[in-house]
């Protein structure tokens, strides 16, 4: 069970909803919460970028999605992207963080499915941690260019950061995996003001002036991944302990896209989508985004999970995109 102690029962839960696709997955996620932690104690905070000379149009989400959003007890939160915008819209998790009350948070990425009781999850919020649902995407090592350790050191030193006590010595040297390297689908800490202060900081610093080391490394749309083990190290935190292992598996679902989410994803997870989706209210606003419409309403998606055995599954994500996408069920 977890320590009451490190479970604060206010904590907020974060996402970023916007015009588009995520107005939709953030009804999802917070139809979700409701269904299955219908006594959550905290709040479920939707962030909104608004207008500003950072978009080229208008990123706030509509009327019927925000109405949805409110009868779904979720809180609407504006920020203002004074950093980054349409150029890089995964910065939006990074400069909504200042937009928080200053309490305990746990981040997720808007297109989340909450599956399980979040009560078995024992977060210890001073010592943050990140999804470890992740592949090797970064950095992508070239033949005759540094590799895995001069370029996570190079990092770490410019931030002052001890870089050996972050490795997992049960990796071997210059294998991806023994590096400190997070999906930022989910994170967490205390003060949502202190690590996203640290996170902004972190991430500029990379991209306007990158280490002699990352000459040859992309940096879009990694920059946030980059920066984020970075922070959590410094931090005093590190990767999950068993405590956390229902996120990501039977707690919460970090689905992607709905094609994938049919494709590999739990029993459990396609049970509380449909449920959600199929709400009559809901359901008047979900028709209107394509892949809710295709994958849910038409049963495209029972077609894209029977071609998965979800025990064998291909051990490389684009194995499955692809096979998606020949079959015409690839919608985003």
């Amino acid at each position: 069970m977890p320590d009451a102690t490190l479970q604060p029962p206010g904590f907020t839960i974060m996402a970023i909803g916007q015009a588009g696709r995520l107005q939709y997955e953030a009804i999802l996620l917070a139809a979700s919460l409701r269904l299955t932690n219908p006594g959550f104690a905290g709040q479920l905070v939707i962030c909104e970028p608004q207008p500003g000379p950072l978009w080229s149009s208008d990123p706030r989400m509509s009327e019927p999605a925000r109405a949805a959003l409110i009868d779904l007890g979720a809180q609407i939160l504006p920020f203002e992207n004074k950093v980054f915008g349409q150029d890089y819209p995964y910065g939006n998790k990074i400069e909504a963080l200042a937009a928080l009350p200053d309490r305990p948070f746990l981040f997720l990425d808007t297109d989340t499915l909450v599956t399980g009781d979040l009560g078995r999850l024992a977060f210890d919020f001073k010592r943050p941690s990140a999804s470890m649902r992740r592949e090797g995407t970064w950095p992508r090592i070239e033949l005759y260019g540094p590799g895995y350790t001069e370029i996570w050191s190079s990092l770490y030193a410019r931030f002052g950061l001890d870089f050996a006590s972050s490795l997992d010595l049960d990796q071997p040297d210059e294998y991806w995996g023994r590096y400190l390297y997070f999906n930022a689908g989910w994170f967490f800490h205390e003060s949502p003001r202190r690590f996203g202060a640290r996170l902004l900081s972190y991430a500029r610093s990379i991209r306007e002036n990158r280490p002699a080391a990352l000459i040859l490394q992309e940096l879009n749309p990694w920059l946030d991944q980059i920066a984020l083990p970075l922070v959590i190290h410094s931090f005093g935190g590190g990767r999950p302990g068993p405590g956390l292992a229902g996120l990501d598996r039977d707690v919460t679902c970090h689905y992607r896209t709905l094609p994938l989410l049919y494709a590999r994803e739990s029993d459990r997870a396609v049970e509380v989508l449909e449920a959600v989706a199929k709400d009559q209210p809901l359901r008047r606003v979900l028709r209107d985004h394509p892949p809710v419409k295709a994958m849910v309403y038409q049963n495209q998606g029972r077609r894209a999970r029977a071609l998965f055995d979800r025990n064998d599954l291909p051990h490389r994500e684009q194995v499955i995109r692809n096979t998606l996408k020949r079959e015409g069920l690839w919608l985003r």
